[in-house]
């Protein structure tokens, strides 16, 4: 499978078999002194929003790298659209579950400080956090050939959270429902919420339940809250038909 580079710049009309697509810069450099991608090998090209262009490289430079298209993917984002309101966690477990939920689908990602966080983002470490994770998401992407980059938002707070559109599923041991059985959507937005290594503070379900949000529980088992998102998002994606 080819490898996938990205070129933002890069338009639905400018994706024709027989075209000629570049990526310049960093994302070139890489491509041919790290990845030693030369004249001949197939590679695709994307812009983070539904394209990829894929084909043999017909030029390798370090500032430059030119491939000629003989294959293209449009790509609309489905819907429902998944996202994951991840709670900050320590040890990077929280960037572990951005790397698998990027690398299943999820659309979007909201970095949510937990009342039971053990880390916490001031407004230096806010830039640096979501600067963070929009690399993982983005390096992700690009691993699993997905046509679209997952949105990071801003931190939100707990109140910022209950006013999150659509479906809001609160992954909760003791819920009553399972993520099996609850009724999905055919369009719009499913959030998925997912708590520190504490878990969700009481008054923040209460909060969440009483702002329509529903509990779901996913199994016997307790998981990490690096596991509990992906593995959500894996059972929705199977739902949905898109496995």
């Amino acid at each position: 499978m080819a490898w996938l580079y990205l070129n933002p710049e890069l338009e639905a009309a400018a994706a024709v078999v027989g075209a000629r697509v570049a990526i310049r810069g960093e994302e070139a450099a890489h491509a041919v002194k790290v990845a030693r991608t030369r004249v001949g090998e197939r590679v695709s090209i994307g812009n983070g929003d539904g394209v990829i262009v894929t084909g043999p490289v017909v030029s390798a430079e370090p500032s430059e790298l030119v491939l000629e298209v003989d294959a293209v993917r449009l790509e609309a984002d489905p819907l429902p659209q998944l996202w994951l309101a991840q709670a900050l966690a320590k040890g990077g477990r929280d960037e572990m579950a951005v790397q698998a939920a990027t690398e299943l689908g999820i659309a979007g990602i909201l970095p949510w400080a937990a009342e039971r966080s053990v880390t916490r983002w001031d407004a230096a470490k806010a830039v640096k956090g979501r600067a963070r994770w929009e690399s993982i998401a983005r390096e992700a992407a690009k691993q699993s050939i997905r046509t679209r980059i997952p949105e990071v938002t801003e931190p939100v707070s707990t109140a910022q959270l209950t006013r999150t559109p659509g479906l809001v599923l609160v992954l909760d041991p003791e819920a009553e429902a399972s993520i099996s059985q609850v009724e999905l959507p055919s369009e719009g937005r499913v959030t998925l919420v997912v708590g520190p290594e504490g878990g969700i503070a009481p008054r923040e379900l209460a909060a969440l339940a009483e702002a329509g949000a529903i509990g779901v529980r996913l199994g016997p088992e307790v998981l990490r809250t690096s596991t509990a998102g992906p593995a959500a998002v894996a059972v929705l994606a199977s739902r949905l038909g898109r496995w």
